[in-house]
């Protein structure tokens, strides 16, 4: 099997139409979507008041992998780029899988945006889920409307998705800022900070709410400036900036709303405990609030905005999906037609094929809090292969312009890649093995892709470079079997087949210990420089370089 040829820069069939504005807005807006409408409940839920803390960790957290994807994403703006970076440092097999982790993730996130809308709107339409909060059937064709209405506004263009963004962004932004100044404003007890203890379910509670408590899942959503750098006008200068400056917008942005959640707690919502915390008439967390406070205005507000936040947040994922598919076309990984563009450059096969998809998901996961453990532990996977890829291309491609250059990066990518592993880890052994058998399908689809030759670019599989990969994934299942964390919380208090044979703490240093062999061992066994640059290609100059 031969390499792919050179990709020249323009990735032909794409336009480059996004400008900072539309940059940073579908970053931010990707990050403001249904996680502001549940995150704080579940974080309450799962760690009480220490909750503020868990939304430290995971900005903390994303801060670090946001910076590594600041130096990737300005260096080599293509479409799809989470899914290709690994791909140009350790070849074929590797690329691959880290490409299909990055489709995964991308792919579930419309759904659980869809699902977050329905949880709302089912308070006023209780034909749209049943009482244990899953789709009827008729909710289910609301579903698919939902995700038909994603592919049409993605078919009129990138520059037409960026301006409906921009717009929808700039009110996703505004109402969480509003509602956290009128609670604060109107009902804010500080007492409540104070109920049951600071940290009532320990340290485990505080790193099980990081991931499983939709934390980083609110969190998620700052490379879709990555994603869509091959449409960027001027990439060396505002991919970092959209980059960093998304996820510091976010994490403001989501402790505020936390710290409000908990202040304007009623003493009612704690009968049974921070961990059954209740609201009436299964009004949606932060509408509750409002409506025990006398504030109807403001809850009629929250459920407007429970339909375009997530659905401003779905419209981007829809697109990333389509970007991904068309990079991994453009790898050799999967068959060409999801290269094929319209004349408005809009890959409208892998728009199709995430919109079929979309809607098988909502089958086995059917509830907004079941969908977020498992997307989270597959964007993870996604993240963990940019660190990877830094510390390797930085020795692969040490000449290339660098418009964001990340001081100590050799320090930072092991660093980054043991906070992706430990994310992962806390996202519970139950959500692990149901990612294992989405794996083992997309290894099952991909070997097929190849077998088919439906790719005249069919790359070399480059197995010596990806060798560390079958143990990376198969120990780190390992250690969530052996840990204590399930999708729902400790497994000391929720049963989920985790043996939790690993005590706290030292589960955390087999964590990073493992990390760090995985890390080194793929560093020792990246592609040669020369088959390195080879798969780059000619990925420049860039604009603005």
């Amino acid at each position: 099997m031969s390499r792919p040829p050179v990709e020249m820069f323009g990735n032909p069939g794409l336009r480059r139409d996004i400008g900072l504005i539309g940059l940073i807005w579908t970053s931010v807006g990707s990050i403001i979507g249904s996680g502001w409408l549940f995150g704080a409940l579940f974080a309450a839920q799962a760690a009480g008041t220490a909750s503020l803390v868990s939304w430290g960790i995971g900005a903390l957290a994303i801060t670090v992998l946001a910076f590594v994807h600041a130096e990737l994403g300005a260096m080599y703006p293509v479409a799809g780029g989470t899914a290709r970076f690994p791909h140009y440092a350790f070849g074929g097999v590797a690329g691959a899988s880290f490409g299909w982790f990055s489709w995964l993730q991308a792919v579930a996130t419309a759904p659980i945006e869809v699902m977050a809308s329905l949880n709302y709107l089912s308070v006023h339409a209780d034909w749209i889920q049943t009482e244990e909060n899953r789709l009827t059937a008729a909710g289910y064709g609301l579903a698919v409307a939902f995700m038909a209405f994603f592919v049409v506004i993605n078919f009129f263009g990138v520059r037409w998705l960026a301006r409906t963004n921009t717009v929808a962004t700039w009110w996703k932004v505004a109402v969480p800022v509003v509602t956290v100044v009128v609670l604060t404003a109107t009902t804010f007890d500080g007492g409540n900070f104070g109920h049951q203890g600071f940290a009532p379910f320990g340290a485990q509670g505080v790193l099980s709410a990081v991931s499983s408590g939709g934390i980083i899942f609110a969190l998620l959503g700052f490379e879709q400036a990555d994603q869509l750098a091959g449409e960027s006008r001027n990439p060396a200068r505002d991919i970092p900036r959209a980059v960093i400056g998304s996820i510091l917008i976010g994490a403001l942005i989501y402790l505020a709303l936390q710290t409000a959640f908990i202040a304007a707690l009623p003493q009612s919502a704690f009968a049974h405990g921070w961990s059954d915390l209740a609201f009436t008439d299964k009004a949606g967390p932060f509408a509750g609030l409002a409506l025990s406070a006398g504030l109807g205005w403001l809850a009629a507000l929250i459920y407007i905005d429970a339909v375009v936040s997530p659905t401003g947040t779905g419209l981007i994922y829809t697109a990333a999906a389509s970007r991904v598919s068309y990079g991994l076309s453009r790898n050799g990984y999967v068959p060409a037609v999801f290269e094929r563009t319209t004349a408005r450059g809009v890959p409208w096969f892998g728009l199709l094929f995430a919109f079929a998809v979309g809607l098988i998901i909502f089958l086995p996961f059917p509830t907004w809090q079941k969908l977020i453990g498992f997307v989270t532990s597959a964007s993870v996977l996604m993240y963990a292969g940019a660190p990877l890829a830094l510390g390797s291309l930085r020795k692969q491609d040490p000449d290339r312009y660098r418009p964001y250059r990340l001081r100590g990066g050799m320090f930072w990518a092991p660093v980054a890649f043991i906070v992706s592993n430990l994310i992962i880890y806390w996202a519970g052994w139950d959500t692990l093995w149901r990612l294992g058998l989405a794996i083992v399908l997309g290894y099952l689809l991909l070997g097929a892709s190849a077998l088919s030759r439906v790719n005249p670019r069919l790359p070399h599989p480059d197995w010596r470079s990806a060798q560390w990969l079958p143990v990376y994934l198969l120990g780190l299942g390992l250690i969530s079997w052996q840990g204590g964390y399930c999708s729902t919380g400790p497994a000391s208090t929720v049963s989920c087949g985790a043996t939790g044979a690993l005590p706290l703490w030292w589960d955390m240093a087999v964590v990073a210990a493992f990390s760090l062999l995985i890390y080194y061992w793929a560093q020792s066994v990246r592609l040669p420089d020369a088959e390195a640059q080879e798969y780059i290609g000619s990925v420049g100059p860039l604009p603005g370089a």
